[in-house]
């Protein structure tokens, strides 16, 4: 056994252990059962697990992007909503006023070349005569998504653009949701707006309503136009327009990437209404937007390509990008004049990667981003393999897409889970929306998949249905089954995220999702709080584990060990210069405390008592104090969580009094459970080898000479020591 090997021993580990089978007619506790849970953190060889093995998928469905985590509380705010052909609707936005006070329209005189519509208010009251304005003055409202959240004591910045042939008296404000209770307000006087005029002005609310809208009222007569109305708060994560409690929702996470914009958004029932990414670029006012004809909602396109990435940085994820190869649901095009497609994606990736001196890499650089993005996977197409010219056109994508970037990854829409696929690829797409026994039952899905070619990218999986209500425990549940078995079949599966996402109570589009939210609240289901106890996974290490049972319950089990992170330690730096060629950079820690982690869940009605042994420790190398036991758990398997009760279904922890490398834990009926041990020990990392290595102090002796480092019973190597 080499260094490396005998130095895993005494790696931390993560182990994420097993389900029973679930019987739907199961009314209480039956007798109890037990299983035996065997781990050896000796044997060999060690399996890494991919770092970007559990991520997040974000579609734009549901309203999770527009009025929902891109912060903008203006819906249909350049009021295109309504199409190009005038008079048009300019729904959600509402009249203030009867007909004998204003009237308003649209034109196609807007100063922006791609948002050609604008509003036309024709105010026909004034301050005095005969026909007099109210006193709170007519015009405009727009509601936002159900309601603009606004909260007092926070900043919003308004900006619009007007113009008129008379001087302008505007008043903006933010009203509360009886119409009546002022907010905020500000009023903007002008006397010369002939041309296109653009205003930006903050308002402070003295107040909180979850359903607030924003007015623009004058009491002046004469014709104004407005277009590009926009509220934002100034509380965004970062100030990049992310609703700072939905990022925080996904932050908490630790997502290793982050996939987007769909989904079917990216095709569209039709390709006109395809995501197209340059229309999503440069500034808010100058983006079309579109209408997402799948989901049935307009989307103004101001969390567009830009901000997708942003946020991956900003998630400290990496961006998995799924592009439109020319086919929508309904139409596609000829592979032979596919061209025009794959150029524009190659614009696309310049945009993300190219030195910002580039054309596309120019424009990132003038949004504020003049390093490139990491982007480096990239998908073509969202569940095209069965459209006649797709495997035509994604050669034409791969070939040119691997021409000019070689190392990106290029994902394939066609499974190879079951045979191989016919065409290059680094990865193949597969979905899977099931009821929750099929989803435990596909913990198996990848045993028998064949460990070379292109690896698997689970990159939508659900439990729907029945079992799933609006995001029940029972859904949670079979979903970590299945996660389990992708855990241990990480040498062929490389990445995997749930979906969807988000949802707007107000607009459950699919259902179940993860995260539910309104104007201001948010809260995680079942699904999302089982996600956290996967965490951990990404880079960590796969270990060899045995599970047996006394009963026909179908087990699942899998093992794996990670480093808890020591941000405050202190460190020796040594360069190797003897008989090893890399430089060996070693990390004193004393008394580092690190964890041992045993994830289980229980499938079914019977308790089950678990037997852990785990081979490889010293004896009592496990501390009571300080070890706790986590558990995602209630008495009804269909529990779910709701915004009276946001944490029904949530993780709990307490301390786990028998801690130990053999002890009996009793599993809850319906159970996620997270059993973490913790172990004190003085440790080296030596790192800068292929792999990282830890000895432990009291196990080998280390002792550190003038130019000699012996490790007791191991070979020699010459150090050269430096503080």
């Amino acid at each position: 056994m080499d260094l490396t090997n005998a130095a895993c021993k005494l790696l931390l580990f993560f182990l994420l252990v097993f389900c029973t089978s679930y019987q739907c007619c199961a009314t209480g506790i039956n007798a109890d059962q037990t299983a035996w849970l065997s781990v050896n953190v000796s044997e060999n060889p060690p399996r890494k697990i991919p770092k970007t093995m559990f991520g997040i998928s974000f579609e734009e469905i549901n309203h999770a992007g527009a009025g929902g985590l891109w912060a903008e509380l203006v819906s249909n705010r350049g009021f295109e909503a309504g199409g190009q052909n005038t008079p048009s609707n300019i729904s959600p936005w509402s009249i203030l006023g009867d007909e004998s006070l204003i009237f308003v329209s649209t034109d196609r005189s807007s100063c922006f070349d791609r948002n050609r519509i604008a509003l036309r208010m024709e105010v026909l009251c004034n301050t005095d005569g005969e026909n007099i304005c109210p006193a709170a003055g007519v015009g405009v409202y727009n509601p936002g998504f159900w309601g603009m959240n606004i909260e007092q004591g926070k900043t919003y910045k308004v900006t619009f653009y007007v113009r008129s042939l008379q001087p302008v008296e505007l008043s903006v404000s933010l009203i509360g949701s009886n119409g009546l209770q002022k907010l905020a307000t500000a009023d903007i006087i002008d006397d010369n707006v002939t041309n296109w005029t653009k205003k930006e002005i903050l308002l402070q609310a003295a107040g909180t309503d979850p359903n607030s809208r924003l007015q623009l009222t004058t009491r002046k007569k004469g014709t104004i136009w407005i277009d590009q109305v926009s509220a934002m708060p100034l509380s965004t994560h970062k100030g990049h327009g992310f609703r700072q409690d939905l990022f925080d929702m996904l932050a908490e996470l630790k997502p290793g990437f982050i996939r987007f914009p769909g989904g079917s958004f990216v095709e569209g029932e039709w390709l006109v209404n395809a995501f197209r990414w340059k229309e999503t670029v440069g500034a808010w006012e100058e983006r079309p937007g579109h209408f997402g004809d799948v989901w049935q909602y307009w989307t103004d396109d101001g969390l567009g390509y830009f901000e997708f990435l942003q946020l991956a940085e900003d998630l400290g994820a990496l961006p998995v990008w799924v592009f439109n190869n020319g086919i929508s649901h309904n139409n596609q095009v000829d592979s032979s004049v596919i061209l025009p497609f794959v150029q524009d994606i190659l614009d696309a990736i310049e945009f993300a990667r190219g030195d910002p001196t580039s054309t596309w890499g120019s424009v990132r650089a003038e949004m504020g981003h003049a390093e490139p993005f990491d982007l480096r996977y990239v998908a073509v197409g969202n569940q095209d393999c069965g459209n006649k010219n797709y495997r035509g056109n994604y050669m034409k994508f791969y070939t040119a897409i691997k021409g000019a970037y070689p190392d990106i990854k290029i994902i394939s829409n066609c499974d190879g889970s079951t045979r191989q696929l016919d065409h290059p690829a680094d990865l193949y797409d597969f979905h899977v929306y099931t009821n929750a026994n099929s989803m435990f039952s596909m913990a198996h899905n990848f045993d028998h998949t064949s460990r070379s070619g292109p690896k698997a990218f689970v990159s939508e999986y659900a439990v729907t249905g029945n079992d799933a209500g609006r995001g029940s425990l029972l859904k949670a549940l079979a979903e970590a089954a299945f996660l389990l078995g992708l855990e241990s079949n990480s040498d062929v599966v490389d990445m995997a995220s749930n979906a969807p996402l988000f949802v707007n109570t107000n607009d459950w589009r699919f259902n179940p999702d993860a995260i539910v939210f309104d104007s201001s609240k948010v809260y995680g289901t079942p699904t999302y709080w089982m996600q956290h106890f996967f965490k951990e996974s990404n880079g960590a290490i796969l270990l060899n584990s045995k599970l047996q049972a006394n009963s026909s319950s179908s087990l699942i089990a899998s093992a794996i060990s990670w480093k808890n992170p020591d941000n405050n330690r202190s460190y020796l730096r040594i360069k190797e210069i003897g008989v090893i060629d890399p430089t060996l950079v070693l990390y004193f820690l004393p008394m580092l405390k690190y964890k041992f982690l045993i994830q289980v869940v229980n499938f079914g009605s019977n308790r089950v008592s678990l037997k852990v042994s785990v081979d490889g420790l010293d004896k009592n190398s496990i501390e009571a104090a300080g070890s706790t036991i986590t558990t995602l758990m209630s008495s009804n398997a269909m529990a779910e969580n709701s915004f009276s009760e946001p944490k029904k279904v949530a993780p709990t922890t307490s301390q786990l009094e028998n801690a130990s490398n053999r002890m009996n834990v009793v599993l809850a009926p319906y159970s996620l459970t997270s059993i973490n041990l913790l172990r004190k020990s003085n440790i080296v990392q030596v790192a800068g080898c292929n792999a990282d290595l830890f000895m432990s102090h009291r196990n080998h002796k280390l002792v550190v000479l003038h130019r000699t480092m012996k490790l007791e019973n191991r070979r020699e190597v010459k150090v050269y020591v430096r503080n």
